[in-house]
């Protein structure tokens, strides 16, 4: 095991510097974000090149990696154009975009796969019809029209909760967001449980359990569920990543100040620094997040093994 992480992390090293080099070059070809601090009036050149100068960004692109990933690995994120330092932007948005993941991770496990099993032991019958139309809806409807309704619902009409969360945004006022994050992936979740425990129940090894008169209970939860549960497992890890990237909708539309409002404002402005490294970031929460899905593999089916 221990061999297999090693190699697993040197690995990493090579798609973190592909992945941050393609960032790097994607973001810098979006425009000249020093046209884009002088507004619709056209820069002073002067000003203009002195900006650039105290940027780096008078230097080649590919001068201009090395320097930012020699600055990373020191802890040095770089400056906004408003000279906030990148790493202050991190500490204020991450904390609130990581409680919004884990409630909405936690609506995937609890809800997603509970619905999945219980649809997937009862294939045909009127609950799995329920669940797969009513999924199919949630997966067909946009993210921004389901946070929208629930908050002219929950938030206006209703006074359940608050239109909008408010600067700490604390766990109580995240509820109805991350449910509005986590509802496409739920579905998914719910729709892929379904099908991997239908599959596997029909396994030899299921039959063996059930001929051999052990519980019912303890065929679905030892034998039937932990199998099942492999796919589901690869599908959540990969979403973590999937979610804190791609909260840019809801948290504009609960004002929420987290990962996705940064990034929505620093792509807007062409705030190069703060783009490239939030997206840093992200790719590293993908990377562990995988190898901590392959390592969940051998504790969910003990046949697996890593050398």
């Amino acid at each position: 095991m221990g061999r297999y992480v090693v190699r697993r992390l040197l690995q990493m090293i090579p798609v973190f510097v592909g992945a941050t080099l393609l960032i790097f070059l994607m973001v810098n070809v979006m425009g000249d974000p020093i046209a884009g601090l002088c507004g619709d009036r056209e820069c002073d050149p002067a000003t203009a090149a002195q900006l650039r100068r105290e940027f780096g960004l008078d230097k080649p692109v590919w001068q201009q990696y090395l320097t930012y990933m020699g600055n990373v690995f020191t802890g040095d994120f770089g400056t906004a154009f408003n000279g906030q330092e990148v790493t202050e932007l991190m500490a204020s948005a991450f904390p609130v975009t990581i409680r919004l993941t884990i409630i909405a991770i936690l609506f995937e496990v609890v809800i997603g796969i509970t619905l999945g099993v219980v649809t997937g032991l009862r294939r045909g019958r009127p609950v799995d019809t329920g669940a797969l139309l009513v999924t199919l809806i949630v997966i067909s409807v946009p993210t921004f029209v389901t946070g929208l309704l629930l908050q002219l619902l929950l938030g206006v009409e209703w006074a359940w909760m608050r239109p909008s969360v408010s600067s700490d945004a604390p766990f109580d006022e995240l509820i109805v967001p991350g449910l509005v994050l986590a509802s496409v992936s739920l579905a998914y979740v719910t729709r892929l449980t379904r099908t991997s425990i239908a599959e596997n129940a029909r396994a030899d090894y299921v039959r063996t359990a059930v001929a051999k008169g052990l519980p019912r209970h303890r065929v679905i939860r030892k034998h039937l569920l932990r199998n099942s549960l492999i796919p589901v497992v690869t599908f959540i890890g990969t979403d973590i990543g999937a979610l804190m990237g791609g909260a840019i909708v809801t948290e504009r539309i609960f004002n929420i100040h987290g990962v996705g409002y940064q990034l929505y404002q620093g792509i807007l402005r062409q705030n190069t620094q703060t783009v490239v490294g939030f997206v840093t970031v992200l790719v590293l929460v993908f990377l562990i997040a995988n190898l901590l899905v392959d390592l969940l593999y051998a504790v969910l089916d003990p046949r697996i093994r890593y050398a």
